[in-house]
């Protein structure tokens, strides 16, 4: 098989296939939404393919019948009718005022309007203007409209940072969402898409017919590619790449049906040839990092949170739960679906090595105070682990913490948090990628931390003195026989007791032994 150019950046169906680019067929996908319903709703994070998935429905629905020759739409689909389709996207740029947001909104009607051929407005407002566009489209065109929003919530979310404006933006939004149930007479078909999705009764007030299908299982890689695209559709981009190592470092995205990949990741590693944090690069979670330091969240639990259907898929303005929000921006994935009589609920994980080393990186250096050598420190820790320098390890973590000043101690309130030394302790581990496993069960108890690197394996158990005696965490790693559990692997087995002193700010205890 032949290579062909790989899309980038691409979001325009047409420009796909006209420059023979690869492309995986979600054609089948458009045409089953299309049958089975006319309102729907989609939350998917950033640079996952939504932009691309409504280019392509809009092509559908405009008839542009040689760009669908070879896929699986072409031959199912009435070339003869043409629908006249509103786009209106958010992608582009930032809105800071409420004015500004009712400017663009008022362009992208204008644009809308002239593209379709239509007249100029006559009504004022923007939602007279927005139901006046979708009646006009059908009169001239003898077709119901086809409205298709994308990031419909990005003027929201680029404002989170102050919640006052981040309603305000809400409200401009609600202002033009709302035209779609009032004019339903008028659409054929309408589609939103966002990275988060706030309730019905914030922000699509009365629009109960939008159908969310963010957790439907058959629409799970509606967006990104899974395991067999991957192995036919980019077979000649393989060579010579580890596949059991694209899969841990891209694939594990899941919404309840087949996992996928971030076709941004697998892109640009077919470009490069490289294995880097490709996606978490093109943005840093600011805004997350900063709520994840106000509620002092215990790091090594972030990537095993429990949550039910509501919580995991409700967005507010005023109430952002963690959970919903490292799910719906795409650092937390659903690892198992709970049915508890009839209540659903998620157990959540990393999707793959990518988020949960890049997070913990970013974590490190937003828990420390600027001017620490973060990424020096990482990589010592990697090359004493493998040396199995024990007491270097300590120097390490007992120069780290005693190189914080007292007074970013003082000035930082994550600094008086009980599991902030655990919680850094970790995320250097976890940003090195390596497998770290926290509150790990066994048939005794479960363990704090447990890190398997190099064939060998590393348990560790964390105490503050000022709540325990000093020398109970080994002592409760050999009592409570943690190492049973990874005898069988065959693997040389190190207890680790880890003791921090809050009053001192440093590591205070250390102890090591080999099981057995």
């Amino acid at each position: 098989m032949s290579r062909k150019k790989l899309p980038i950046g691409i979001q325009a169906f047409a420009r796909i296939r006209e420059d023979d680019c690869y492309y995986v067929d979600k054609t089948g996908i458009a045409l089953q939404l299309i049958e089975e319903g006319n309102y729907y709703f989609l939350s998917r994070p950033r640079r996952f393919g939504k932009s691309l998935f409504l280019d392509t429905l809009a092509e559908l629905f405009e008839g542009n019948e040689p760009l669908f020759r070879g896929l699986v739409a072409h031959g199912q689909w009435d070339w003869s009718r043409r629908y006249p389709v509103v786009r209106i996207s958010f992608a582009d740029g930032v809105v800071n005022s409420r004015q500004a947001l009712d400017t663009r909104i008022n362009d992208l009607l204008q644009v809308n309007a002239q593209r379709l051929g239509l007249s100029a407005f006559t009504a004022a407002d923007i939602p007279g203007r927005f139901a006046e566009l979708l009646r006009e489209a059908e009169r001239v065109h003898g077709q119901r409209a086809v409205v298709l929003i994308d990031e419909y919530d990005k003027p929201i979310l680029d404002n989170l940072a102050n919640a006052e404006l981040a309603r305000e933006m809400r409200d401009g939004l609600r202002n033009l969402y709302s035209v779609v149930k009032g004019q339903g007479a008028h659409i054929r078909f309408a589609m939103l898409t966002g990275v988060s999705k706030f309730s019905k009764v914030s922000l699509f007030s009365g629009l109960n017919n939008l159908n969310d299908i963010t957790l439907d299982a058959k629409y799970s890689a509606i967006c990104g590619y899974t395991d067999e695209d991957v192995d036919t559709v980019f077979a000649s981009e393989l060579a010579n790449l580890d596949r059991d190592e694209i899969r841990q470092w891209y694939n594990g995205y899941n919404w309840t049906g087949t996992s996928v990949y971030n076709p941004f990741d697998l892109l640009l590693l077919f470009s490069k040839r490289e294995f880097r944090n490709y996606w978490f690069e093109t943005g840093t979670p600011t805004f997350l990092l900063d709520l994840l330091t106000r509620r002092q969240a215990w790091l090594p639990e972030l990537g095993q949170l429990e949550t039910d259907a509501e919580l995991l898929s409700t967005f507010e303005v005023d109430n952002i739960a963690t959970e919903a929000l490292m799910f719906q921006a795409g650092y937390l994935t659903i690892d198992e679906e709970i049915n508890l009589d009839g209540n659903w609920f998620y157990r959540l994980r990393y999707p793959n090595r990518e988020v949960r080393q890049s997070l913990h990186g970013s974590l490190l250096k937003a828990w420390t105070p600027e001017g620490q050598p973060v990424t020096r420190q990482r990589m010592s820790l990697y090359r004493l682990l493998l040396a199995n320098d024990f007491g270097g390890l300590q120097k390490l973590f007992s120069a780290f913490f005693a190189g914080i000043p007292h007074d970013w101690y003082r000035n930082n309130p994550i600094a008086q948090y009980e599991g902030y030394y655990a919680s850094v302790f970790y995320s250097h581990f976890a940003a090195l990628g390596l497998d770290v496993r926290v509150e790990d069960a066994t048939s005794h108890g479960r363990i704090d931390m447990a890190v398997l690197f190099n064939s060998q394996v590393y348990l560790f158990e964390f105490k503050v003195v000022e709540l325990v005696p000093g020398g109970k965490a080994l002592q409760q790693i050999r009592e409570r026989g943690y190492a049973e559990k990874y005898r069988t692997r065959g693997e040389a087995i190190h207890l680790i007791g880890v003791e921090f002193s809050r009053e001192s700010r440093s590591v205070v205890g250390f102890e090591v032994e080999r099981d057995g």
